[in-house]
């Protein structure tokens, strides 16, 4: 589901269309009969009840005063529907026929609604309330999700729980709390079926650490829910694989950052590399320029090492929103620039340098190449861009067929870019973040360039498309899609044999551009 009008990603239209598109995802699973039907159904009541406790608490009462009166009535009605058939798929089973009545008229009141929104009451709402109200009442519409009740309320009526529901407008997630029926630990799984066995079981581990939607949260809150790489390492416990990967040595240094600071390079040398300066792979974290940092993605600058020979260095960018862009891009330069002027006091050879990152980390190393070519300075050899981010425009088909994907969905994404560009509205459209919009000459800057994408991540057309540009601009460029694989796959090596794989070709990709860096 997309507005088909120009929105920020905190604007509350944008938000409310990104939820849309997740449940319509959802609402597609059941319909083609894959997946679990159960979790999907549950995770189906769950967006659906945060989502109306934010409309009516903080959309709809705006409403009547702009002249919208009717438009309130008819979407509380049918959220008032919904809500009823959530409480029945709550108390029946899939394939029961009253649990499967219900999800049909659910389905049918739902698009009817997000018809509804999207083509005529959102875009009459922006035109009466102005466009530079969307951010603030996006602010307030995931304050909302936050606040949202989730126990029962002490006065709450001794009848039924139909009847406790229906019409109630400030509890919702009491309903939700009845319907999962214990299985909260699987609201964050991917339900689709899509995944491969062992990447579904990498996301239950997951989903089984309960972790609260980070894109509802504020960002401290965030950085501390569980991880996938946490995933990994209950994965790895639970069947007896050591780790973490082994390396010669870890150390942490601190160097400049780009304010004027310090921040931490984290930097890996590798098992019997043998005499003579190694290369060097600058490797950047993701995290939507908001969450993580190189403790997250130890496992794959630890893989990256052992697997190229070389020595991997990770820089602790600042993040958003305390440094929002281009506070982390200018940090990763920065990194870089150092690593390359002390090559030598590392053990490494800046003759032979590499960059790459994942996700948002991905994008950096792009977009440090663009910064070095523009100074006139020596760029990397090779670089390796794994599922990033290479627009700021909700673009391709992912964005739809993989909005409900896990860890990233298109909400989560959106909060990133909130928070990653508040105050400054137009950074989506600077060459360091839209990389589709690089000229033919801006483009022959990249060496060549490895982009990795994954089938269920929504970030999988953005990645796949700035692969075709640089094939079009004649640079050397390996494109690999893999299937069945979500979006942070690849530092998941261990228990995960698609990870072992890309970063496999990573290596491959970095050292033969070292040797003919070399020669």
């Amino acid at each position: 589901m997309a507005l088909d009008y120009p929105t920020l990603p905190g604007d509350i239209d944008h938000l409310i269309a990104d939820d849309h598109a997740v449940v319509e995802r959802l609402f597609q699973h059941l319909e083609d009969g894959r997946g679990n039907r159960r979790v999907l159904a549950d995770q189906i009541s769950f967006e659906l009840a945060l989502h109306a406790y934010a409309e009516e608490t903080v959309l709809y009462p705006i409403w009547p005063e702009i002249g919208m009166t009717d438009e309130r009535d008819d979407a509380e009605h049918e959220h008032h529907e919904m809500k009823r058939q959530m409480v029945v798929l709550g108390r029946t089973e899939p394939g029961e026929p009253e649990f499967e009545q219900s999800l049909a008229t659910l389905i049918r009141v739902t698009r009817h609604h997000v018809h509804d929104e999207e083509d005529e009451e959102l875009p009459e709402f922006r035109q009466k309330a102005g466009s530079e109200r969307m951010a603030e009442l996006g602010r307030q519409f995931l304050a909302a999700k936050r606040q949202a009740p989730t126990r029962p309320h002490p006065h709450a009526p001794d009848e039924g729980l139909a009847e406790r529901i229906a019409g109630v407008l400030a509890r919702p997630l009491d309903l939700v709390r009845d319907v999962l029926s214990g299985k909260k630990k699987e609201l964050g799984t991917d339900a689709s079926g899509l995944l491969t066995p062992q990447a579904q079981a990498i996301v239950d581990a997951w989903s089984a650490m309960g972790p609260m939607p980070p894109e509802i949260l504020e960002p401290d809150q965030a950085r501390r829910q569980p991880t996938l790489s946490d995933a990994v390492r209950k994965v790895m416990a639970d069947r007896g694989i050591e780790g973490p990967e082994p390396v010669d040595s870890v150390e942490d240094r601190t160097i400049p950052d780009a304010a004027g600071g310090r921040m931490r390079l984290r930097v890996y040398r590798p098992p019997a590399a043998g005499p003579g300066p190694l290369p060097i792979v600058v490797w950047v974290h993701g995290g939507g320029w908001v969450l993580h940092d190189v403790d997250t993605y130890d496992a794959s600058c630890r893989g990256v090492c052992t697997r190229t020979r070389a020595i991997v260095v990770s820089p602790d960018y600042r993040r958003a929103p305390e440094a929002p862009f281009p506070a982390a891009h200018d940090d990763v330069l920065a990194a870089y620039r150092w690593t390359f002027r002390h090559a030598d006091e590392l053990g490494g050879d800046p003759g032979r340098m590499g960059i790459g990152g994942e996700s948002t980390g991905g994008t950096m190393a792009a977009a440090t190449v663009l910064s070095l070519a523009e100074a006139g300075e020596r760029r990397p050899a090779a670089v390796v861009s794994v599922y990033p981010l290479t627009t700021g425009e909700q673009f391709g088909p992912s964005m739809e067929d993989a909005a409900d994907a896990r860890p990233l969905t298109r909400p989560l994404l959106s909060w990133a870019e909130m928070h990653a560009f508040r105050g400054e509205p137009d950074a989506a459209k600077d060459p360091r973040i839209d990389l589709h919009g690089w000229s033919a000459r801006e483009l022959t800057f990249m060496p060549p360039t490895l982009v990795i994408t994954a089938e269920r991540d929504v970030l999988r057309s953005q990645g796949q498309e700035f692969a075709r540009h640089l094939d079009i601009a004649a640079i050397p460029t390996t494109y690999r899609y893999y299937l069945g694989v979500m979006h942070e796959f690849f530092g998941a090596a261990a228990v995960l044999d698609a990870a072992d794989q890309a970063q496999r070709e990573t290596a491959a990709h970095f050292t033969h551009a070292f040797t003919a860096a070399g020669v």
